[in-house]
């Protein structure tokens, strides 16, 4: 069954290639078409298109329908071009004509829109929810390591004090800004589409606002013609959103991969989150935060995928369009699924206490016996040449005491800023 079928046949080959995966893809938007539907109908009858005892049919089944989705009995099989076509043969087959009447004043480009649109809100409040669920992670084992010293580095040489406590709160404040990126596209997504129709309208009496409302939508896309355009700057948007939060993702990954090596040893997971080798039987592997880090950049990529599809295309819908679920879709399982994995292999990291009773760290507080040479009277340009110089000549000793400096750390008022920024979302 296809929506737009007129009795006439169409070539297998051609409804092969032009369906591709939909009917899996769809699976995933199967409970907001419900819901769409379930909003335009109950709008249908408050302008008199469907009556008391239409609404009260479709009510109950689309009802039916949306447990069986919910239980994984819902199948669209091959007769079915998609999740549209499939909901509405089943309320025909269950109901007989009220099932027929529900497509009234909307197309099927809309149908997609407004599903989308309820899909993509709820999957980035969910990825709100589990950002903020790794930010709180770090800002716990700040709080907890906050004083435990760790080299920083730069160029990969070996630079300055820094702290646990400022590493881990760095990632949570890095967090903070991919935060904004989400908001901003929860704000393009939360714009009801539905009564667009093919994306010029109907001239039925439809009343947008009360779908807008029944779908909890901020507001409606007023536009007919925007709101088709929406189609692809939704899943931009949060594509978008989706790479600043993999970014960072993946640089605390790849920081864990480096940090867990044994020529750096400042951390570790117990051995049950590790893979071994099948040669080597000394190797524990850190192949979670690896995978996190593949993930996170191939995430990466999708917006320049998604504006290669959308940059030459017209106003008005194109069939191209059909191809933005391919790569959102599994990228957005991707995502929560990393940011899940961190959460959980985090809370069980265990950091090196002693990282800089090493030798090759001595230079690490050369920065530290300059300023007080400073602060002694001495010009800076002057220390900073007499130490580099020491240096150089071997003879530069720091002082053991500065080993106990908390230059590098972080204070309380600046993680409970962190904090408050975080909980802002």
């Amino acid at each position: 069954m296809k929506l737009w079928d007129k009795g006439l046949p169409t070539d297998q080959k051609i409804d092969f290639f032009t369906v591709g995966n939909d009917r899996q893809l769809d699976l995933v938007i199967a409970k907001y078409d419900v819901q769409a539907t379930l909003a335009h109908a109950n709008m249908l009858h408050s302008i008199g298109i469907l009556s008391k005892d239409d609404i009260q049919a479709i009510r109950k089944e689309l009802e039916a329908i949306a447990i069986e989705i919910k239980e994984g009995r819902f199948v669209i099989e091959d007769q079915f071009e998609d999740v549209h076509s499939k909901i509405e043969f089943e309320l025909t087959a269950r109901i007989g004509d009220a099932g027929k009447r529900i497509h009234t004043g909307r197309s099927r480009n809309d149908q997609v829109l407004v599903a989308m649109h309820l899909y993509l809100k709820d999957e980035l409040s969910e990825l709100k929810s589990l950002v903020k669920e790794l930010g709180a992670v770090l800002l716990a084992s700040a709080k907890q390591h906050k004083e435990v010293l760790l080299p920083g580095y730069t160029h990969f040489q070996i630079a300055m004090p820094s702290s646990f406590g400022l590493w881990f709160s760095a990632y949570a404040e890095s967090f903070v800004d991919d935060l904004y990126f989400v908001e901003a596209a929860l704000k393009v997504v939360d714009q009801n589409p539905l009564g667009s129709a093919a994306g010029y309208g109907s001239s039925f009496p439809i009343d947008r606002e009360m779908t807008t409302k029944e779908l909890d939508f901020a507001t409606l896309k007023y536009n007919v013609v925007a709101a088709q355009m929406s189609r692809g700057k939704s899943e931009k948007s949060t594509a978008f959103a989706m790479s600043s939060v993999a970014a960072t993702l993946s640089k605390l990954a790849m920081d864990v991969c480096v940090y867990m090596s044994q020529n750096f040893d400042f951390m570790s997971i117990p051995s049950e989150f590790t893979t071994g080798s099948s040669i080597m039987p000394h190797k524990k592997n850190p192949d979670v935060f690896e995978l996190i880090r593949g993930k996170c950049n191939k995430i990466q990529a999708l917006p320049y995928e998604l504006t290669l599809l959308m940059n030459n295309l017209p106003s008005g819908y194109h069939r191209d369009l059909q191809l933005l679920k391919e790569g959102l879709v599994p990228a957005i399982q991707d995502l929560k699924a990393s940011l899940e994995m961190a959460v959980y292999a985090l809370q069980n990291v265990t950091v090196n206490t002693t990282i800089l009773s090493d030798d090759k760290y001595d230079y690490l507080f050369s920065v530290d016996t300059l300023n007080a040479l400073v602060m002694e009277g001495m010009s800076f340009r002057d220390a900073y040449v007499k130490i580099g110089l020491d240096i150089e000549n071997g003879k530069y000793t720091p002082d053991k005491n500065t080993k106990h400096t908390h230059i590098g750390s972080i204070n309380n008022p600046c993680l409970e800023a962190i904090e408050e920024k975080l909980n802002q979302f």
